[in-house]
């Protein structure tokens, strides 16, 4: 439901929704923003997907996020679960605390969830990232965002290969805005701070002399044979090359189900701080990822990215950027892994268009407008 125009006594109350390590990212420039503009009053509602310190808590302060108004505090599960403990708990809280729109970001359960409780209640939906499509309908990650952009009122997308998604499914006009990669703000933001909080010295790390693995999606990790298949492969490739592989406390309750024995030379690392992380990802000489934020952070960085996956949602980062798919065969990711490391680089960061460090700016401006009545 688009609002009607606010009167000019009237200052219209946003709430923003966050609860994972990509929404936090993506989110902080767009708050800061909306505060900044003074146009719109902000409501920040902590979905609390992620309740790890590391992966929650820390994120607020490095990123200057308002403490939350309100914590939902709803945890891990199913996606069942967490859809449904979610969808109650925000339409509760609009029912609790009147908002003209809810902004969200991403493609997690709470995203959709959130967006859901909003349309429901009549409530204007705005989605940061809008437009991102794999094609691969496995992926809980897809259904959440085409149902989110279809239940949205204003669609702000990262790069035009988005706008094209959108408009092939019938979405298109005025509330469809390419403004940028509001992860990338942050990145920019904080990358100097990030070098005064390195964990290199500590993990006796050198710049360019290690790599730097995420994996985190069920259909890998919840799969032993699959999971046992590349954490070899990459003790294979750790004697020729450091790998250290922050995980996720899911993550590594699978690695511990497989025995003692299925890690010997990778360097499990606990859950890191933003800080901490693009601090790693930054010097590293490579990256292995089924990330999608990784895949777009390292290429704003100009490092090396192997994503282990079939399909991107975020062509950009192969066009224009540092990033190539590999597939998810163990053998193919040591082939590229070795290629890489045959490779002289540069290091030099990737010009993709928008992804400039204004992407927040020019959110805020597009959802003021679609508050004004004049987007």
């Amino acid at each position: 439901m688009i609002p009607t125009p606010a009167s000019s006594s009237h200052r219209p109350t946003v709430t923003a929704v966050v609860g994972t390590r990509p929404n936090f990212v993506k989110m902080a420039p767009v708050i800061e923003a909306l505060l900044d503009g003074g146009r719109v009053a902000v409501r920040v509602l902590h979905t609390g997907q992620h309740y790890d310190a590391a992966l929650s808590d820390s994120f607020f302060e490095q990123l200057g996020i308002p403490a939350p108004d309100e914590n939902l505090r709803a945890g891990s599960g199913s996606h069942g679960e967490q859809v449904a403990k979610v969808l109650i708990g925000v339409e509760k809280s609009l029912e609790r605390q009147h908002s003209d729109a809810l902004v969200v970001a991403g493609d997690v359960n709470s995203t959709l969830a959130a967006s859901l409780a909003a349309a429901k209640l009549g409530v204007a939906v705005v989605h940061v990232e809008s437009g991102l499509r794999s094609g691969d309908w496995s992926m809980p990650e897809e259904i959440n965002r085409v149902l989110t952009d279809r239940l949205s009122d204003l669609l702000l997308c990262t790069s035009a290969n988005a706008l094209d998604n959108l408009a092939r499914e019938g979405i298109a006009g005025e509330h469809v805005s390419l403004v940028g990669n509001t992860m990338i703000d942050s990145l920019r933001r904080l990358a100097a701070r990030a070098e005064h909080e390195s964990p290199l010295p500590r993990l006796e790390l050198e710049p360019r002399g290690f790599a730097l693995v995420t994996l985190h999606r069920p259909d890998l990790v919840d799969d032993d044979d699959r999971l046992a298949a590349v954490l070899s492969v990459l003790d294979e490739l750790a004697a020729e090359l450091p790998v250290v592989f922050p995980v996720h406390p899911r993550t590594r309750e699978r690695i511990a189900r497989l025995g003692a024995g299925a890690v010997r030379a990778t360097r499990l690392l606990d859950p890191l701080s933003y800080l901490e992380f693009i601090a790693l990802e930054r010097l590293a000489r490579l990256v292995v990822t089924d990330s999608g934020g990784v895949q777009e952070e390292s290429s704003a960085l100009g490092v090396p990215c192997l994503t282990y996956r079939t399909t991107t949602e975020r062509p950009v980062t192969v066009e224009l950027g540092t990033n190539r798919v590999i597939g998810t065969d163990p053998h193919d990711l040591a082939a590229a892994f070795r290629a890489e490391l045959a490779t002289r680089r540069d290091f030099a960061p990737a010009e993709i268009p928008l992804w400039d460090g204004r992407a927040g700016p020019r959110a805020a401006r597009a959802i003021e407008d679609l508050l004004a009545g004049s987007a």
